[in-house]
Formats: structure tokens, C-alpha cells, sequence
């Protein structure tokens, strides 16, 4: 039977892994410019939200934890203009999950309750909160971009409707 801490990193890496593989699938069919329409007068991009959620992950798991040397800034994860491609996107957001997987898997039962505060995070008091605050936060935004999918969708399938 797999000891508590063994369940716990598995199960945790195979939600984040749920999460990324979700995001490939959604993302698939659209274009590097689709990833930077902004379909509402509100909110983010899909490109802006996956580069907030690489900087997260990168940053709160990766400095943090693993000591990466991540420089985190948030405020151009919203406003970057460049627009990177979506290959890039993607590889760098795979990037991140592959290293939270092996903090994850890292992690020893002594860990999990460590000491953690970060800039933004001041409160998680343990590096078991930090990891499922992240989570969340994964699993958030992935909502959101499942949003902004449909949204491009539609707004993509009444432009080509023929006019009456």
C-alpha cells in the first residue's frame, strides 16, 4: 500500500498533468494570433494567461522551492506586447510543469509541512499550501481559457455565418 506522502505526490502531479494536457487540447486548433485576441473590452488574452501561468508556477514552485533563479514579472505576464508564438508558449508552460512535477516528487513527508513564504504569498505558511494554492490557480485559469476558446469559437462562427 503507497505511504500517504507517496499518494499525496502522485495525485498531485497527475492533476497538474491533467490540467497542462487540457490546455494543449485547447489550444491546438488556434492560431499564435487567436492566443492574443481579446474577446471581451475586459480581461486577459489566452496567451496573457498562459504566460501568468507559467511565471506562477516558475516562480512560487521554482524560485521558491527548487531554487531555480526565476525572476518573476507578473505585471508583463498581462501586458506583453511581443506576443511570443505558441510553440514557445507552450514549451515554456510544459517547461514549468515538468518542473513542478519533479519538485512534487521531490518532496519527503518532512518536507511537505517546510516553512514557505514568498512575495504575493506571505501567508501559505507551508510548502503543501503553496502547492495547492498553485493548483488551484492552475485549475482556475483553465477554466478561463476554456472560456475564451468557445468565445473565439463563436465569435469566429458568427463572422463566417452567411449574412440574411
Amino acid at each position: 500500500m503507497p505511504s500517504l506522502n507517496a499518494t499525496v505526490a502522485a495525485e498531485f502531479v497527475r492533476f497538474y498533468r491533467e490540467k497542462a494536457a487540457k490546455i494543449f487540447e485547447l489550444l491546438a486548433p488556434l492560431s499564435d494570433d487567436q492566443l492574443w485576441i481579446r474577446p471581451y473590452p475586459y480581461g486577459n488574452t489566452i496567451g496573457h494567461l498562459l504566460l501568468h501561468l507559467t511565471g506562477n508556477l516558475n516562480y512560487y514552485i521554482g524560485t521558491e522551492i527548487v531554487k531555480t533563479g526565476y525572476v518573476r514579472d507578473r505585471p508583463l505576464e498581462f501586458s506583453d506586447p511581443t506576443h511570443p508564438p505558441k510553440d514557445r508558449l507552450l514549451r515554456n508552460f510544459d517547461q514549468a510543469i515538468a518542473m513542478v512535477e519533479a519538485a512534487i516528487r521531490a518532496q519527503s513527508e518532512d518536507d511537505w509541512p517546510a516553512a514557505y513564504s514568498a512575495k504575493g504569498m506571505e501567508q501559505a505558511g507551508n510548502r503543501f499550501y503553496i502547492v495547492l494554492n498553485c493548483a488551484a490557480h492552475l485549475g482556475h485559469h483553465t477554466g478561463q481559457i476554456m472560456y475564451l476558446c468557445k468565445e473565439l469559437e463563436r465569435q469566429a462562427a458568427s463572422a463566417s455565418a452567411p449574412s440574411r
